[in-house]
């Protein structure tokens, strides 16, 4: 019997990168083929008989309200611009706050190794910690 040869690390930045790439094409190319038919709500609503009582909000003149961009007359292509920027736009924010508290994450703990002195034990064993 052999051994399975070692499987190659895929490392995280190309990990994410890859990720990335496959949720904007999810978003812009794929979103074009999407069922023109309503989702669930709009027919649900249909069916019991209350589409028509929908009154409008605070995003109804944002230039992506309803699933589609402004100034774009093709419904599919619409529909994949606002996927893009709305998978962009998740994209920046989520990145914005790994970083923001990764940040903080090593503040702490950089704050916590120079507050206390580390020094090896008498017996040259376990560190002990000054003022412990």
């Amino acid at each position: 019997m052999t051994a399975a040869a070692p499987r190659p690390r895929v490392s995280t930045r190309r990990l994410m990168a890859v990720g990335i790439l496959v949720c904007l094409f999810l978003a812009g190319v794929v979103s074009y083929y999407a069922s023109s038919h309503p989702d669930g709500l709009e027919f649900v609503a249909k069916e019991q008989g209350f589409a028509g009582s929908a009154a409008p909000h605070a995003s109804d003149g944002s230039p992506f309200a309803g699933y589609a961009t402004r100034g774009i007359d093709d419904a599919r292509v619409s529909g994949g611009v606002a996927g893009l920027v709305g998978a962009a736009l998740v994209f920046v924010i989520a990145g914005g706050l790994f970083v923001a508290v990764r940040r903080r994450d090593q503040a702490t703990s950089d704050a916590a190794t120079s507050d206390a002195e580390v020094s090896v034990g008498a017996d040259g064993g376990r560190p002990e910690r000054d003022g412990a």
